[in-house]
């Protein structure tokens, strides 16, 4: 199958495009037709070497965790999916190898869901990781309530807009760091934008004096030194950014596959409670400037590259 590669670490130049082996499909696994799939920080950060403590490297690697497509083959011991199922899926696995910028990928059932019928497979794959990484902090970790006040970090990016919605939907109010430019991409998302940068403590204890009640950082630094400051008598931080947040009384997170909350999640999008906005579409083949343009974090939204697609034969 053709698929991008890459067989060191480095910066967007090692990314090739050309044949791999094709996947075998486990027993739990199901081979997916890939229609699209997203690319997050995360991608490149392991392409560069960052992740080598976490994640083994099979080289050559194939990148990306995220995937929309099209079942063709269930794996012997799985029942929950059958041959065209359209599904999404965080198909992250505790090793670099098989990823899913790929023409094909194999996708264990625990990191799959049914793709929401109202999204395109654009839109359906800048969902799972985004969206169960917003879905476990705000809901699991921060446990964000009803009435209480959640400053989000970087409200407008991929992880930041899905957890503006989230936090919205139960009830919460919502302050979100952004760019001028994103203010009313961020209200658009049900939240109330600040300005980064100097004086941000300031502007949100403005909206927010006797402090929030949660934080979710997305960004860390300073940042987080800010946000730790920020929160009310009780009050919870996590950061998916910095493990410094420990420091502050806070929790580090790592987003894991989970079957059931992306499902969760699947069905919040076809009741319009969560939508993903999707910046730029690359093809595969170009999933270098993909790269190079998450890496400049100035995204609204999701980067999304789409692989050709023809009907199975039958």
């Amino acid at each position: 199958m053709k698929a991008i590669s890459y067989s060191r670490y480095g910066g967007p130049e090692v990314l090739a495009f050309g044949e791999v082996r094709d996947p075998r499909v486990g027993p739990d696994s199901v081979l997916v037709k890939v229609r699209a799939a997203s690319v997050n920080p995360v991608d490149w950060k392991a392409r560069e070497g960052y992740l080598e403590g976490l994640f083994e490297a099979a080289f050559p690697v194939v990148p990306g965790w995220d995937v929309s497509g099209v079942v063709v083959r269930p794996g012997v011991a799985v029942s929950e999916f059958d041959v065209g199922d359209e599904v999404i899926g965080y198909v992250r696995e505790d090793f670099l190898s098989r990823g899913t910028f790929a023409e094909y990928v194999a996708a264990p059932l625990r990191t799959l869901a049914r793709k929401p019928r109202n999204l395109s497979f654009e839109e359906a794959a800048g969902l799972p990781l985004v969206g169960l990484t917003a879905y476990q902090v705000l809901l699991k970790v921060l446990q964000v309530k009803q009435g209480e006040t959640v400053l989000v970090h970087a409200a407008a990016g991929g992880v930041g807009s899905i957890a503006v919605q989230l936090a919205a939907h139960v009830g919460a109010r919502v302050i979100g760091t952004a760019s001028e430019h994103n203010h009313d991409f961020v209200r658009g998302l049900g939240g109330e934008p600040v300005t980064y940068g100097e004086g941000l403590g300031e502007r949100v204890r403005g909206l927010a004096p006797e402090g929030v009640d949660a934080v979710f950082d997305t960004v860390g630094g300073d940042a987080l030194k800010v946000s730790a400051n920020l929160l009310a008598p009780e009050g919870r931080l996590a950061s998916i950014a910095d493990i410094d947040v420990v420091n502050y009384g806070g929790r580090y997170y790592f987003v894991r596959p989970d079957a059931e909350d992306l499902r969760r999640l699947s069905e919040l999008a076809e009741q319009g409670v969560v939508s993903v906005h999707v910046s730029e579409t690359f093809p595969l083949e170009r999933a270098a400037d993909a790269h190079r343009l998450n890496e400049q974090s100035r995204t609204r939204g999701k980067i999304v590259v789409t692989v050709d697609w023809e009907p199975e034969d039958t």
